[in-house]
């Protein structure tokens, strides 16, 4: 994953995130009383749902990102110790104590290594846990790519959208039984002018802006918003739902 994010930002504009997020946790079978990993929880708008869901539980909210750390800290105060805050990157081993499960939302499409990813989760979650997820899969805002190529045709997207075949065979081959990996569209069309150009800045063009001048950063986003013509990200979401072996 990349480098921080501005997670005031992120939290006032991710609608469709939490939204997809929501519906994802319903796949989570859940008693009541397990410790479950959010596997890039953000400004733990999802993770604030799967507490409810956890009323004798606990999660381990795990983001690279210190800033969205601290958003979510802010959110989830209300559960005090019933959640643990990890800063820790999902591409290397993770720094905590075996889990019963493991939910992820919007956050796997930002590792480039999925063996490793696979490899990192299936090491700390219980023999028969249940790992549910969705991240960005092939195709996904393939509209907002070119566009940006067209503005600036060294463009480069940071992201890893996988198929569903290469999918279910690395988490097989990470320890995982029972796969099931399938695409979803998700076309989301957002108010024009300022509201789109936001989303843009803050989410989809995040990396390349880190790497411009600032005076560079406002116009190239008005020029993919204005490349793009209609407001409308088409979305393709990668869908998991996988348990660990043993």
């Amino acid at each position: 994953m990349t480098a921080d994010w501005n997670a005031a930002s992120y939290d006032r504009v991710a609608d469709p995130q939490a939204r997809w997020g929501a519906e994802v946790l319903t796949r989570l079978p859940l008693a009541g009383d397990e410790t479950v990993l959010d596997a890039g929880c953000g400004s733990g708008r999802v993770t604030e749902l799967l507490l409810e869901r956890l009323p004798e539980g606990r999660v381990v909210a795990l983001d690279l990102s210190g800033g969205m750390l601290l958003e979510a800290r802010r959110r989830l105060a209300r559960f005090g110790e019933r959640v643990t805050f990890v800063e820790a990157d999902l591409a290397k081993p993770l720094p905590i104590q075996p889990v019963d499960a493991i939910l992820s939302t919007a956050t796997f499409h930002w590792v480039l290594d999925h063996d490793v990813l696979f490899a990192n989760l299936a090491a700390v979650l219980r023999p028969g846990g249940w790992l549910v997820a969705q991240c960005g899969g092939f195709g996904n805002v393939q509209r907002f790519v070119d566009a940006a190529k067209r503005v600036d045709p060294s463009f480069t997207r940071h992201h890893n959208f996988q198929t569903p075949d290469a999918t279910r065979d690395r988490l097989e081959r990470s320890g995982f039984t029972d796969v099931q990996a399938w695409l979803s569209p998700a076309p989301t069309r957002f108010e024009p002018g300022e509201p789109f150009a936001a989303f843009l800045e803050t989410v989809c063009l995040r990396p390349t802006l880190a790497d411009m001048p600032d005076d560079r950063r406002k116009p190239f986003v008005e020029a993919v918003a204005r490349e793009m013509g209609e407001p409308v990200l088409d979305y393709v979401r990668l869908n998991i739902v996988a348990r660990r072996a043993g």
